[in-house]
């Protein structure tokens, strides 16, 4: 009898004649920045994220922690003078280990990471943006984008890939939800299953109140992770009894980038090492840290 855990190891085409890529052997970072041992998805986790292209994984934050972030990004909002010039951003103060929190690093692992380019000192991704959406009632616009990633060029890292086993998305998501999150009452929508889609959207995604959309709830500092493969979109905030405090970061790999942005370099200068290998120069040749 098999099992849903039995399976062979994915056939991946390293970079010269058609070799096998021996992920066996592959040196992914066991810990972050902080020395924190990563976490890596569940198998079933890994099988949502493939089937949906979004996942949930709720209360990763909790207690001091996460009263913290919450402090910070109410400052940032409402007295953004009383934090240092270089810190004013999402990237700021406490919020910084976000960056690489263990199970981003375990999640882009999996989904994300180009082996060649990743050691113990190393990332084998790269993070490229990082905002804070901070919405009261009333805020936030719908607008469809995205979607049908496996048919997607290479270009612009909107992708999706997969073979059994194994599965990579281009450009990649994460976003950090602070407070707590009603169901369709302004939690970010998805389409479904719409990284793989190989048809055109129907016209019936232009309506927000359409069952074509799926959506969450999720208790204060809960971890969502999406592919930009997905059709997603902003959900108008209605939620009364609290606003919407969420860090959305993107994250790319080695030798893509989409958006333009960089942190500043005085809090660049200040993260450790390893940290700092998030924003090092988009190129593939000699750019392998330690």
């Amino acid at each position: 009898m098999t099992h849903a855990t039995d399976y062979t190891k994915p056939f991946i085409v390293d970079k010269n004649l058609g070799r096998a890529l021996d992920e066996d052997n592959a040196n992914l970072p066991e810990t972050n920045a902080d020395g924190l041992p990563v976490v890596p998805p569940t198998q079933e986790q890994k099988y949502v994220f493939d089937k949906q292209g979004w996942l949930l994984v709720p209360s990763v934050l909790s207690g001091d922690e996460l009263k913290e972030m919450q402090d910070f990004c109410h400052r940032l909002r409402h007295d953004p003078e009383s934090i240092p010039a270089h810190e004013r951003s999402p990237l700021g103060g406490p919020m910084q280990k976000l960056s690489d929190h263990p199970n981003v690093v375990g999640f882009l692992n999996e989904f994300l990471a180009h082996p060649a380019l990743s050691s113990q000192e190393c990332y084998g991704f790269r993070m490229e943006s990082c905002h804070m959406f901070y919405r009261t009632v009333g805020d936030g616009n719908f607008g469809p984008h995205n979607g049908n990633g496996m048919l997607r060029f290479p270009g612009d890292s909107h992708l999706y890939r997969c073979i059994p086993g194994k599965a990579y998305s281009g450009l990649t998501r994460i976003v950090w939800e602070l407070n707590p999150v009603k169901y369709r009452q302004g939690g970010t929508l998805f389409i479904t299953g719409s990284h793989k889609a190989v048809y055109t959207a129907p016209d019936s995604i232009q309506s927000p109140d359409s069952p074509i959309w799926d959506t969450y709830e999720c208790p204060a500092g809960s971890l969502l992770f999406f592919t930009e493969a997905c059709t997603h979109s902003t959900h108008k905030w209605t939620n009364e009894e609290n606003n919407r405090v969420a860090i959305f970061s993107c994250y790319n790999t080695v030798n893509s980038k989409w958006h333009d942005w960089n942190p500043h370099p005085k809090l660049l200068e200040e993260m450790p090492p390893k940290r700092q290998t998030l924003f090092r120069p988009v190129r593939a040749a000699n750019n392998l840290i330690g």
